[in-house]
């Protein structure tokens, strides 16, 4: 299916302080896990608070392909039917995963072990993002795979009628990868090992032992986390309650930080400790963070966060630290703009393939607005403001976190920043620019002003 999205051009002025509570969108992350395990579990799985987004939304739109019954009920929660492991149908046509690269990837791991073949494509961004990591262990646990674009989407992938378990040492940090072979394991007989190097974000792992699942993880000295799942569990239905996404927090969190006189609440956010790298960070910054009313649901850690004006100094962040934030990079730049002194952000190499090329679109926006920074093979520096900032246009590449970022610029700039398509931004925070007018924020089509 070819993508003809509309393009809406938005832009950002800078006006008044921030101000408020506010509750960003359901984690996308657990959204995507709750949707494709409630679609292998035998009977009937209800989600509150899912993330509606389009990337979601694909996600929904292929378990039913599948043969799971998904919908959503009038009170707002979501409902899955499955069927059990085993039982995925053949899809009768291609599945349109639009920019969910995160949702693709899972899913290309949940077929990979069950004997069904699928065809899955995206849009002009989601098909140029290479898909080889999480294809070669599938391969290696039986599935066979047709690209005419050399692991890329559109490609077509047919799961082992019986697949052989696998232990895989990933190769670079991912949960996405890490996920994949978690979800072909399943419903492959005998035992699947997952040694990861370096910890990411462990959604997958509490989800599965939430859900029944014979999973255990050892952690050695190093670090290194050794994951082991006993294949074909009877899955057990639940009830999810799905936390405020950190990776969408981080916006209206730093957009209080760098907007003088802004005080602003962003309430019951995930804090998974593989998830909070952007707190540590702002906070070593110096940014007035208070993180309040910590409590805990589904075996997640969740609190509100409390974010004030502050000023911010450059520090380097730590390489390691780049698995637990890899999302929230763009923003941490524009943080950095309005700090005191140079930024250094080392180990972004993963930013290179994701829905663009985070690291030059960064690195390209910063400049078009007047903010001097060096980008590296696999760094980024950035100095902070020495004069007046924004006036620039920046170009999102369809990606939704590079239109958000620079939106949020745009709040504490000198002058207006303008992104050349903020529809984007439907792929995880539809809500946005409806959450930042109740805050008090300026941003509205081009040629218009925010009501």
């Amino acid at each position: 299916m070819p993508h003809t999205p509309s393009v809406t051009p938005l832009i950002a002025r800078p006006g008044s302080a921030l101000k408020g509570r506010v509750t960003v969108p359901g984690d996308k992350s657990i959204s995507h896990r709750a949707l494709m395990f409630g679609a292998l579990a035998i009977g009937r799985t209800r989600v509150e608070g899912l993330l509606e987004s389009e990337d979601v939304v694909n996600t929904a739109s292929a378990m039913r392909a599948f043969g799971a019954r998904v919908e959503r009920l009038d009170d707002g929660t979501w409902q899955i039917e499955g069927a059990g492991l085993g039982s995925l149908l053949e899809p009768e046509g291609v599945i349109d995963y639009g920019n969910a690269g995160t949702g693709v990837r899972l899913a290309l791991g949940l077929v990979g072990s069950h004997p069904v073949a699928a065809t899955f494509t995206g849009d002009a961004s989601l098909i140029k993002r290479p898909m080889g990591r999480v294809l070669d262990p599938l391969r290696q646990m039986g599935a066979q795979v047709v690209s005419r674009a050399g692991d890329r989407l559109p490609l077509t992938i047919r799961g082992a009628a019986t697949a052989s378990p696998i232990r895989y040492r990933v190769p670079v940090p991912s949960a996405q990868v890490k996920s994949a072979v978690l979800l072909a394991g399943l419903n492959a007989p005998g035992e699947t090992v997952v040694i990861e190097p370096v910890a990411t974000r462990d959604h997958t792992e509490r989800m599965l032992i939430g859900f029944g699942a014979d999973l255990s993880v050892e952690t050695d000295d190093a670090g290194q986390r050794t994951i082991t799942l006993a294949g074909q569990p009877e899955l057990k239905p639940q009830d999810i309650v799905v936390p405020a996404d950190p990776s969408s927090a981080a916006f209206p969190i730093v957009a209080a930080l760098i907007t003088e006189g802004s005080d602003v609440v962003v309430e019951n956010v995930l804090l998974n400790e593989n998830r909070t790298g952007l707190l540590l960070t702002l906070q070593e910054m110096g940014a007035d963070l208070v993180i309040e009313n910590v409590r805990e649901t589904g075996g997640e850690r969740l609190g509100d966060i409390r974010a004030r004006h502050s000023k911010l100094k450059g520090i380097t962040v730590p390489a390691e630290r780049a698995p637990s934030m890899i999302d929230e990079y763009p923003v941490l730049a524009v943080a950095a703009a309005f700090a005191e002194g140079v930024t250094h952000m080392p180990g972004l190499e993963e930013l290179r393939v994701k829905e663009s090329d985070r690291l030059a679109a960064v690195a390209a926006g910063l400049k078009a607005n007047g903010i001097t920074c060096q980008e590296g093979e696999d760094s980024l520096a950035v100095e902070g403001r020495k004069g007046a900032i924004g006036g620039g246009s920046v170009v999102t590449h369809l990606d939704h976190r590079i239109a958000m970022s620079f939106l949020v610029l745009g709040l504490a700039a000198d002058r207006p920043v303008s992104v050349d398509d903020g529809a984007v931004i439907a792929t995880s925070f539809p809500s946005f620019r409806t959450l930042f007018a109740g805050l008090g924020a300026d941003i509205a089509e081009s040629g218009e002003r925010a009501a």
